[in-house]
């Protein structure tokens, strides 16, 4: 197996989470194309496959991992993701482009500008930004 390691940063209390996919190449260039997401860091077994992944979307860090028996019916249900982002709109459009199903249509409810799809994997994220309760106000 080939493994780069991070580069260690200063300690910071995190909660990042660690999806379960079941292709793990797959997974990455996915969230690549769904979320301009950076590959931060990967091992891969000796056939070039992934087995894990540390990947960010604008500095927010999650991880993925290779998992055979992962598929929609067996994980994803437990969890949600909320991706906070400048343009939830574009995003949500562009993650479902690349393949998401679209669960909600981005909308304004409870002050904030969201829409939940789920990705290929099973797993649901929840795209938007908090919106100003002056409309006339800029978020």
């Amino acid at each position: 197996m080939r493994s780069e390691a991070p580069t260690p940063e200063p300690s910071t209390t995190t909660i990042t989470p660690w999806l379960s996919v079941h292709h793990g190449r797959t997974a990455v260039d996915y969230y690549r194309a769904a979320f301009g997401a950076d590959l931060v860091y990967s091992l891969e077994d000796d056939d070039a496959g992934i087995v894990v992944a540390q990947l960010a979307v604008a500095g927010a860090g999650f991880w993925i991992e290779e998992d055979r028996d992962a598929g929609p019916g067996s994980v994803g249900s437990a969890s949600r993701m909320v991706l906070t982002v400048e343009d939830p709109d574009s995003l949500f459009d562009r993650a479902v482009a690349a393949g998401a199903t679209e669960i909600a249509a981005v909308s304004v409810d409870h002050g904030w500008r969201t829409g939940r799809l789920a990705d290929p994997f099973g797993h649901h994220w929840d795209i938007g930004k908090p919106v100003p309760s002056d409309p006339g106000a800029t978020p």
